[in-house]
């Protein structure tokens, strides 16, 4: 019994602990100048999505005619994350990033939809995206015309001047090589003549594709094109492996920093024009915020009070194994993270109710064993082996559904989903091992007034059916 009440008083601080963790972090954070580096605690701040926070919803058009039907969910996929790795570069937070695949009027049209929260001006959330280049390889075309390359420049601030692209329709050939299979871009130094050059290091992939058309153009130029424009026209003296190819023109150390900079951030495998525009208000977001956590304060309360009132101790055990439940919810939101949505919010109530349904299923089997005449010890231990077969299959259902919705969900659908199903696993621990743990730990064996009061209606009946057996 001692050890059971000092595992009791362990997760009690443990508790405690993370109450405090949840409650300083999101002080800490929120009291953080605008432009200061979060550290410590201030760095687990709550995750917004874009209807709590605000910020900006785009709608792409990905032109993916050229694309062959076997490469098309590569090519979207790798679209997504070139796209999802631009913004972060920004510093927005949780961006989301999803391919909206098929069922559209155009042949050969597929769309993106890009959630920036907190990113209210439209128009730099579209400036975020378009600058992201289009890198491309092309061979010489035997029947192309002869014309004078004229390679792109960039300025100090990064801005790329291109050469007419009509200049070299007929010249080059596409290949299969794009911006699809770069790994990176490194700058550096020429060691003869100390220029600054940019390095590609293309994935497995791509290497075994840049192997094969250096090979089969021998003696050939092979252009680097960038946003549809010659940056770079090497000739190729002999195969290459390995996957590394230099770009080298007549760059500053800045200049190329910079492209480093924009081909790390996202080659686009595909082109994308934007078709629709949505912003939310940091207002409207504020307000669903508060709605929130207003309706889950209030049903939280709800429930505590039933609780109480109902099973009375075990009623009050259970709303501070509750009151743990809700502060390990917030910590894993904090630390995974999770962005929190309206639906998220909505699950991570109906999760504190499906908690207090395996308590209420537990409590209602001890009961039943009082009033059949076992001991107060007796009655907690038959109570949670023989409730536990309902909680079990109630649970199990519940994760099914979660993950079922969350395969086949919308992105609001998922931000519901991933919070139920979260939710229902860490209550399965907080119901069962943690509420028992606490009943235990109060060893509460012998049958009096105080144990009459303090167990309810169910320890009376007891008491009742226990007295007349004996009379009989």
């Amino acid at each position: 019994m001692f050890k059971t009440r000092i595992i009791a008083i362990v997760i009690l601080l443990l508790g405690i602990g993370l109450g405090f963790f949840v409650y300083k972090s999101e002080v800490t954070h929120r009291n953080l100048a605008e432009d200061a580096k979060a550290t410590g605690v201030a760095k687990f701040p709550f995750k917004l999505g874009l209807d709590l926070s605000g910020g900006t919803h785009l709608v792409y058009k990905a032109d993916v005619s050229l694309i062959d039907s076997t490469e098309l969910k590569n090519s979207m996929d790798a679209l997504r994350d070139v796209i999802e790795r631009r913004v972060n570069v920004f510093g927005v937070s949780e961006p989301i990033v999803q391919v909206q695949n098929g069922g559209f009027s155009n042949a050969g049209e597929e769309r993106l939809i890009v959630d920036l929260p907190g990113v209210t001006d439209v128009a730099k959330a579209i400036e975020m995206i378009g600058q992201t280049p289009i890198l491309d390889f092309r061979t010489e075309n035997p029947n192309g015309d002869e014309v004078p390359i004229q390679e792109a420049t960039v300025d100090k601030d990064g801005n790329i001047s291109l050469p007419p692209l009509d200049l070299y329709a007929s010249q080059f050939i596409k290949t299969e090589l794009t911006g699809r299979f770069l790994d990176k871009a490194i700058l550096e130094f020429d060691p003869t003549t100390g220029e600054p050059v940019v390095s590609l290091q293309f994935d497995e992939e791509g290497s075994k594709l840049f192997e094969k058309i250096t090979k089969e153009n021998v003696g050939k130029s092979v252009a680097i094109f960038l946003d549809g424009a010659p940056i770079s026209v090497p000739t190729v003296n002999e195969a290459i492996t390995g996957g590394k190819a230099q770009i080298s023109g007549n760059f500053t150390p800045t200049e190329a920093k910079l492209l480093v900079g924009r081909l790390n951030s996202g080659a686009l495998p595909v082109p994308i024009s934007l078709i629709s525009t949505q912003t939310i208000g940091p207002s409207l977001g504020t307000e669903a915020t508060s709605a929130g956590v207003k309706a889950a304060i209030i049903g939280f309360l709800a429930i505590a009070l039933f609780l109480i009132i109902w099973y009375r101790l075990p009623g009050l055990i259970a709303v501070v194994s509750l009151s743990m439940y809700v502060v390990i919810m917030l910590a894993i939101f904090k630390v995974v993270p999770v962005t929190l949505t309206a639906a998220g919010i909505a699950g991570f109530i109906i999760s504190i109710g499906i908690a207090v349904d395996a308590n209420v299923l537990i409590f209602e089997r001890i009961k039943e064993e009082l009033r059949a005449g076992d001991g107060i010890l007796d009655s907690i231990h038959h109570g949670f082996k023989r409730a536990w077969l309902s909680v079990r299959d109630s649970n199990i259902s519940s994760i099914i559904t979660a993950i079922i919705l969350f395969w086949f969900g919308t992105s609001l659908i998922k931000g519901f989903a991933l919070v139920f199903l979260i939710g229902v696993l860490v209550s399965m621990i907080s119901a069962i091992t943690i509420t028992r743990i606490f009943l235990y730990s109060l060893n509460i064996k012998k049958k009096n007034k105080f144990t009459e009061i303090l167990f309810g209606s169910g320890f009376s009946n007891a008491r009742t059916i226990t007295a007349n057996a004996v009379q009989k």
